[in-house]
């Protein structure tokens, strides 16, 4: 127990129902944080079944009525939980996987095991929409439901405030995140738990909601063509689950790590981590990746510098590819999730900066030099070769190019009517076709398109305004994209 220490800051109370100590389990709703290490709220359930002497339940469920349902979606989450479900079986703890096959056949389930248990606990992920389900979840249940922030290095609760800058958010994690970089979560928590003395009785709601069976995750494919979800949505060639990510994040430390800072911004060098996927969707954490830069590093805490300036470089103590990926990692991830704990309408046109929303507005009615309708955006039918290869590895492979997605954006502005309009088209491509789109992380690179984040800029120009610019020729002239256009470009 000396081992399992989960910071009360990380730690929310979701509804004033007491624990049931007499329940016959204690239970992980799993629903941001997919994966069985290196997660506070897991290590929070483990926590509860020690102090309880309970058996731990994990449910990792699936329905098919949120917002962008589709094959690329279900299968990367049915493929993490393929390999959930094969590494619990060698541990305590019973794992139940259950996937609906018809809209709102889980109705209840949840409910059903709050009638069981002692405890649930769940993920605090402040983005799509898990706030709203989780709130509901506690309005219904009978027990103690708390949800926990495995979201990232700093707890989110320990700001009290959204910031409108990159730098002075930085600024403050170089004064605050010391406080919590030894705090991390445990590589294997279900080590902890003591044999299980007996099956869990679950044949009632097995009957009634049966569990997603191994012979039916060992092949996603074909049970999400069974379902009524998006099938035009593909699934990509990336593959789901913690260790597909983690041998990502193996090559890219080994592969991409010192030369990050001066590649990245290069599609033709792959350069970039590839980790956002996994992160987005809980199979790995920032702590492990955190950890692994680390270790890579020979980084100890000692090496941090002792003055807060706020600059993007210097304050780790590490070489200039591992500071230049921690700032993105920690600073403008964690800045997004920053934006959406504490504001209600950080998706909205109205959150923007009020001097982005002036200025765009005194050009919204400018001539647009081409405007293009959703669909053709959607269909990459554009007149400019770069932007439709973008769209077309949105299409096929669930990802922008960092760089390119902000060129992406920055056009989708230029030809569409208004910048409503072109805030509307960003968040459905995106959230349709991204594997790491629908997160906070990737709000931030929408917004940031319009101004959030940033400052204006001159000259002022038609359409933009004081919003900064981006054009095609200027970015086909700086980066390297030759491969990259024989790649996606039109054949």
């Amino acid at each position: 127990m000396d081992d399992l220490f989960v910071p009360q800051e990380r730690l929310q109370a979701v509804n004033s129902q007491a624990v049931n100590p007499q329940g016959a389990f204690v239970l992980y709703w799993m629903t941001a944080y997919r994966r069985l290490s290196w997660n506070f709220a897991l290590d929070r359930a483990v926590q509860w079944a020690l102090e309880l002497k309970k058996p731990l339940l994990i449910l990792e469920a699936l329905r098919l009525d949120y917002p962008w349902a589709s094959d690329r979606f279900h299968a990367f989450v049915l493929q993490g939980m393929r390999e959930n479900e094969a590494l619990c079986r060698a541990t305590p703890a019973t794992y139940y996987a259950y996937v609906e096959r018809s809209i709102g056949e889980g109705k209840g389930l949840l409910s059903a095991l709050g009638q069981m248990c002692c405890v649930v606990v769940t993920d605090d992920f402040p983005a799509f929409f898990l706030p709203s389900m989780i709130a509901a979840a506690g309005r219904k249940l009978p027990v103690l439901l708390e949800k926990v922030d495995s979201n990232g290095l700093l707890p989110m609760m320990s700001p009290g405030k959204a910031f409108s800058s990159a730098y002075a958010f930085r600024r403050y994690l170089q004064h605050t995140l010391p406080n919590y970089l030894e705090q991390r979560p445990l590589e294997n928590p279900l080590d902890l738990l003591p044999p299980l003395q007996s099956t869990l009785d679950l044949d009632s709601l097995f009957s009634r909601w049966p569990p997603c069976t191994e012979k039916h995750l060992a092949h996603p494919e074909d049970l999400v063509s069974t379902l009524p979800i998006d099938h035009q949505v593909g699934i990509c060639a990336t593959l789901g689950g913690s260790t597909p990510g983690r041998r990502r994040l193996e090559h890219f430390i080994a592969r991409n790590l010192s030369r990050y800072a001066q590649d990245r911004n290069h599609p033709d060098e792959d350069a970039t981590s590839g980790l956002s996927p996994y992160l987005h969707f809980g199979h790995v954490s920032a702590h492990e990746i955190f950890n692994a830069v680390c270790r890579h590093e020979a980084w100890t805490i000692e090496k941090l510098a002792t003055k807060a300036t706020g600059s993007r470089s210097g304050w780790w103590g590490m070489n200039e590819g591992a500071e230049a990926f921690l700032d993105q990692l920690v600073t403008w991830r964690e800045l997004g999730f920053n934006m959406c704990r504490y504001t209600t309408d950080n998706d909205a046109y109205e959150s923007l900066p009020s001097w982005a929303q002036e200025t765009l507005e005194r050009h919204a009615a400018d001539a647009r030099p081409y405007v293009y309708s959703l669909k053709d955006f959607e269909k990459a039918e554009t007149h400019d070769p770069l932007w439709n290869a973008a769209q077309r590895e949105l299409l096929s492979e669930g990802r922008i190019h960092n760089y390119l997605r902000m060129l992406w954006g920055k056009k989708i502005l230029h030809w569409t009517r208004t910048p409503q309009e072109a805030l509307q088209f960003m968040i459905e491509l995106n959230n349709k076709y991204a594997l790491d789109g629908r997160d906070p992380n990737s709000y931030t690179g929408i917004f940031w398109v319009l101004g959030r984040y940033d400052r204006p800029w001159g000259p002022e120009r038609s359409v933009f305004g004081k919003v900064r610019y981006m054009s095609s020729k200027n970015t086909a002239r700086k980066i390297h994209l030759e491969d990259y256009l024989s790649t996606y470009g039109k054949t």
